[in-house]
Parts: structure tokens; sequence; C-alpha cells
């Protein structure tokens, strides 16, 4: 089957798209990625994304209208995909899409239930691409009792469970999330939680300090100092030492938690700020192995994707904690990309819907029970 796998994630930098030949199901799942691209937002569209993801300036009318403005935008980008590949998309089999996270609450809080929202209409992609679509991932695994995340676990475990060595993949985003791959596992050995921020916080201060959307390749951070006082302040923050099943997003380490740490730590260097909240997420990252991972499972290496993995400061923190026992590398070291990695699982778990099978990890979850994940829209027509 050719599928494409869409990922509008955390960090807002555009839809990532991958195309891939997927044969069998399950253990049996065989991959080749053919084609991956980032179909970047248009400004208009992120400060409207931004605008939704707030409380204080979200609505039901944007929210309404924003859902089928990205569902075009979601539809673009599988033509831009089949495009650059040179692939007929007449050929295309079944669209994975995740879509744009609006709001993800994880645990009841007073009268709010555990829900989640993600948008980008699939209706719009399916007419659009005349494809089968998948979408709307999270919402069984939390109508079983899950968080609705972590999700990538199933597919990690498919592409990265080792005879030989105990392994962690490490995602990093706009949210840092961890898939615990002991030696040798079965399904039922693995699990997975949010550790904390990603690239959140790291590319909040380079917006508002240094007028840029992100630290290209740490080098910024580099030229700064650790402050004490300030990474005191954030690994002290709550999130960080509850144990799993855990996920967050940006209600805990978005905007606003950036605008309250600069205004309380204005008179430091812009570069110390940057090196710190760099080093907090490592320490986050870190912290989140020793005391929920290390003392039952041995380690060997630990696999960085996402976009941090092009952070050389933040890997090179991350190793300088965790020792010379552990070896950090990253998903190109292994042969896979960094940037495709979760468009790619996306397409995975789509392909395991298709041939109705469960796909969520209750270990990782929290979900009472194994669950089938997903809505299928149908297309138009398919000649």
């Amino acid at each position: 089957m050719y599928i494409v796998g869409l990922m509008s994630g955390t960090s807002l930098d555009g839809i990532d798209a991958a195309l891939v030949r997927v044969n069998n199901s399950g253990l049996k799942t065989e991959i080749e990625m053919i084609e991956f691209i980032t179909y970047p937002f248009p400004k208009a569209i992120e400060n409207e994304i931004m605008q939704s993801l707030s409380i204080e300036t979200s609505n039901v009318q944007l929210i309404c209208s924003l859902n089928f403005k990205l569902g075009k935008l979601f539809a673009e980008a599988v033509k831009e995909v089949c495009n650059k590949a040179r692939f007929p998309i007449e050929e295309l089999d079944l669209i994975g899409s995740h879509g744009q996270t609006i709001y993800h609450q994880p645990l009841q809080e007073q009268n709010w239930i555990p829900s989640t929202l993600q948008i980008g209409e699939a209706a719009v992609i399916a007419h659009d691409t005349n494809t089968m679509v998948i979408s709307n991932f999270r919402t069984m695994d939390m109508a079983a009792g899950g968080q609705g995340a972590p999700l990538v676990p199933f597919t990690e475990y498919i592409l990265y469970r080792s005879e030989t060595k105990g392994r962690l993949l490490q995602n990093i985003g706009g949210i840092g999330n961890v898939t615990v791959l002991p030696k040798q596992a079965s399904l039922d050995d693995m699990y997975a939680f949010d550790t904390g921020p990603g690239n959140m916080i790291i590319d909040e201060v380079c917006r508002q300090l240094f007028h840029t959307k992100y630290d290209d390749g740490g080098k910024l951070a580099k030229q700064g100092h650790i402050n004490d006082e300030l990474l005191s302040y954030c690994i002290s923050h709550p999130y960080i030492m509850s144990p799993p099943p855990k996920s967050t997003g940006r209600e805990l380490f978005g905007k606003q938690y950036v605008v309250e740490l600069l205004k309380m730590f204005e008179s430091l260097p812009n570069h110390d700020i940057l090196a710190t909240v760099t080093m907090f997420t490592a320490k986050s990252i870190v912290e989140n192995y020793r005391n929920f991972i290390f003392p039952k499972t041995d380690i060997e290496e630990v696999i960085i994707g996402g976009g941090g993995s092009y952070n050389k400061t933040l890997l090179d923190m991350i190793q300088s904690l965790l020792g010379t026992s552990i070896q950090v590398l990253t998903q190109e070291e292994l042969g896979y990309s960094s940037e495709a990695k979760e468009a790619v699982a996306f397409a995975l778990l789509a392909n395991e819907t298709f041939h109705r099978k469960p796909s969520n990890v209750p270990k990782a979850t929290g979900a009472k029970t194994d669950v089938i994940l997903g809505n299928i829209t149908f297309p138009p027509s398919k000649h």
C-alpha cells in the first residue's frame, strides 16, 4: 500500500508529509519511505492557529473555519509530496492525518473531563485528494480511559525493537516524549510517556529575545552560560517529577509559561536565558530517565528524533548528563529520518487501522484495553 502520513505538531513549523510504501501489518510490517516534505503554514494561518490555542483569544467561529482551512492545506501537502516524488496521486491508497492539536486535556480538572481536539477536516482532505483518510487517532484511546498520548510507541516497537540492546526512543518536537524498548521486548514490556518540554520553550525564547523561529544547530545557546537559579526554578516544575503515565503540551509549557519566565528573570543576558532553557529540556529528559526508567530497565542507546535532534548543543547536553555508558544517536545514524519520524508513524498507524488492528499501547497511554484507532473518511470516488 502507498500511504501518506501527515503530522502537524506543537512546534507549528508546518505540515510534515511522508509518502511511504507499506507491506503487511503488525510485526510483519515492511516500510520504505519514498519522499518527505514539510509544507509551511502561511503566516496568516500560523497566526490563526496560535490564536486558537489560547483560551483568551480563541472562539468557536475561528476554530470552525480553521478546521476547513487546515483540511485544504493538508490536502495540498499530500499533493505536494506526491508531486515531489513524481508519484501519481491516483495510485495513493490511504492518508493518515494526525491533525493540528487545538487542546489536549489528559486528566479531569473540576468539570473538565479528559478530552482532546485535533482539527484539519478529514472530509476536505478525502474530497480534494480523492483518497481514503484516517484521522482522529487520539480519541478512541481516550474513550478507553487513556490519555490519547503518546501514540508513536506501537510504530517504534515495529521499527526499533532489538534482540541485543535496550533502547530509548526520544522524540524532541515541541514536547519531548520517550518510548522504552527493553532488550528482546514484547509489546507488553514497552512503555512511553511525555518527558516535558522539547523545543517549545527554546523556540518561544528565540522568538521573544532573538526574533527568530528557532536556534539553528543550537549556535545561540552555545554562546550563553547556564544560570543555576533559572535552571533550578524550571526543573522544579511539578510535571517533571510526576510519575507516568503522563502527557503534556502547550497548556503547561507554551507561550504563557515563557512570558512569565522572562518577567521573573529579565535581568539575565539573553544568551544565558536560552542556554539555560536548553539545559532545562536536556535535564528534564534525563531526570525522567533516572527516576522512572533506569531503576528497572538496562539501556544502552538513546535514539533521538524530531526537530530537536538538529540542535547539537541540546544533544551534547543530553550526552553530558547521561555520561559515557549510554550512547546518544540520531535517527539518521540508524538510516531513518528525524524530521519524517512522526509523519511516518501516522502512516503506519493508518495502516493498522485499515487492517482493523489495534495500535495503542495501554501501558503508554493508561487505556484500559487495546483499541483500533481513528475515524475513516471515504473519498467521493476512486476511479
